[in-house]
């Protein structure tokens, strides 16, 4: 049965009112937890779509766990509206992060929340003792954060990249200088249903 004008109404209604409750309420950034894995999921695909799969950098992450202590969301409301992680790469011969996906709720993309993730993440690589950072992305955004695409010159992705969107940063002084080479994934694997460890 189709639903009546006054059902449809009050259904408009309750979600402007949970998207309103949503926007006024503060938010708070946490440690991901396993729980988390379907909301960030649905966000990610609400952020990026289908496609998501099929970029580059998606070829350094799949079959691995991100790096230890460096996934994070925020919640708000108990809503999950945003999430980012950090990977454990190797360039060249050098030991180094890679940053994404980030992604926060559509309706919350105006409150400081992606800024707030990015801070977080790279004070916490910092503490952790990790020299560089690499991310493909938005260079005016990311330039905010001190990443620039001069500090990748000498690496490759393992896929097509359009360079001005392949930044890094350093986390400390000559982190990343002089490093050169192809970009590999070098995380934990992650582990089938049946326990072993797999490469993607």
């Amino acid at each position: 049965m189709d639903a009546t004008p006054s059902s449809a109404l009050s259904t408009a209604k309750a979600d402007w009112f949970r998207a309103f409750r949503l926007i006024a309420s503060p938010f708070r950034i946490r440690d991901e937890r396993g729980g988390d894995t379907a909301a960030r999921e649905v966000l990610l695909d609400t952020a990026f779509g289908p496609s998501r799969l099929g970029k580059t950098c998606e070829r350094l992450r799949e079959g691995r766990r991100a790096a230890s202590g460096l996934s994070f969301v925020a919640v708000a409301d108990g809503v999950l509206v945003g999430t980012v992680r950090l990977w454990d790469v190797e360039i060249g011969d050098r030991a180094g992060l890679m940053l994404g996906p980030i992604a926060v709720d559509g309706r919350l993309r105006s409150a400081g929340i992606g800024r707030a993730l990015m801070d977080h993440a790279l004070r916490r690589a910092r503490k952790l003792g990790h020299k560089g950072v690499i991310l493909v992305g938005d260079a005016p955004y990311y330039a905010r954060f001190g990443f620039d695409p001069a500090l990748t010159e000498g690496f490759d992705l393992p896929g097509p990249v359009e360079r001005a969107r392949f930044l890094g940063l350093e986390l400390t002084a000559g982190g990343l200088k002089g490093a050169r080479g192809r970009i590999v994934g070098t995380g934990a694997l992650v582990e089938d249903a049946r326990g072993s460890r797999r490469a993607a």
